[in-house]
């Protein structure tokens, strides 16, 4: 089981959430003048969008437990 399968992540909401959260993080950095932090939470914030909302794929509800190594 990767991160991404954890029963918390499967409500949209909180994967939409955490993808804003870390690029509303980002704009209060470059507001703040501080770009290299911006950028490291720019960084967060899109590879959260690619993993929560783009390649995302929810878990299996059968019950059963993926096969080791997937």
């Amino acid at each position: 089981m990767k991160d991404t399968e954890h029963p918390f992540f499967r409500p949209l909401w909180r994967r939409i959430a955490l993808v804003v959260a870390c690029l509303a993080w980002a704009a209060l950095e470059f507001y703040g003048g501080s770009q290299t932090w911006g950028m490291i939470a720019l960084a967060f914030g899109a590879y959260g969008a690619y993993q929560f909302l783009f390649r995302y794929q929810p878990p299996p509800d059968d019950g059963s437990t993926p096969a080791p190594g997937k």
